[in-house]
């Protein structure tokens, strides 16, 4: 993934209609540690003086199990709020705690809603996203990642984790289906 974005990524998002309400919606997907989270913040910085809201699915999850359900959740609280001219919003999932938290995330209107996250650009979204980003990297960037990010510790469950999002990804033919596939290697 370069540094900065190509201008034809934001002028290809800004020519697309918006899907979702009045709103763009962007949907980011890849698996764990491929540079979902970095570039989604990249586009969003991109697009400058918009109005932009960033949702992580990894905040709409019900722990290590919930990896693809929460599509739901992500509907029902923030999409169809949005898609109506309302605010959405959700507690973030306290993995600590291993529960949902009590503080309420607010997810306002905007021009671009960039939702990110494994599974988030799933056929189900799909209708409602003026775009849709698969990021990649090779296995061994992405396990290098996890391992900083979250720890040895955490390895054995990421396996698992992993190992679901290549039967998802598969089954869904996410990468094939996607507007646009960004390399997240850099």
């Amino acid at each position: 993934m370069s540094a900065a974005l190509a201008g034809d990524e934001v002028a290809r998002l800004l020519a697309a209609p918006p899907r979702l309400g009045r709103s763009r919606l962007v949907l980011v997907d890849g698996p764990s540690g491929a540079g979902k989270t970095v570039y989604a913040a990249r586009l969003a910085e991109a697009l400058g003086e918009r109005q932009v809201a960033v949702v992580h699915t990894d905040d709409l999850l019900d722990g290590w199990d919930d990896q693809f359900t929460y599509w739901s959740r992500l509907e029902r609280q923030v999409l169809t709020p949005i898609r109506f001219g309302a605010p959405g919003g959700y507690h973030p999932y306290d993995w600590h705690l291993r529960r949902f938290g009590t503080e309420w995330i607010t997810v306002w209107p905007a021009d671009i809603v960039l939702v990110e996250g494994v599974g988030s650009a799933r056929a189900q979204g799909r209708a409602l996203a003026s775009l849709t980003v698969y990021v990649d990297a090779p296995a061994r960037v992405r396990r290098a990642r996890s391992v900083l990010r979250d720890g040895p510790a955490m390895q054995p469950v990421l396996r698992q984790w992993r190992r679901r999002e290549a039967v998802h990804f598969a089954a869904d033919a996410t990468a094939t289906l996607a507007d646009l596939r960004v390399d997240g290697t850099g």
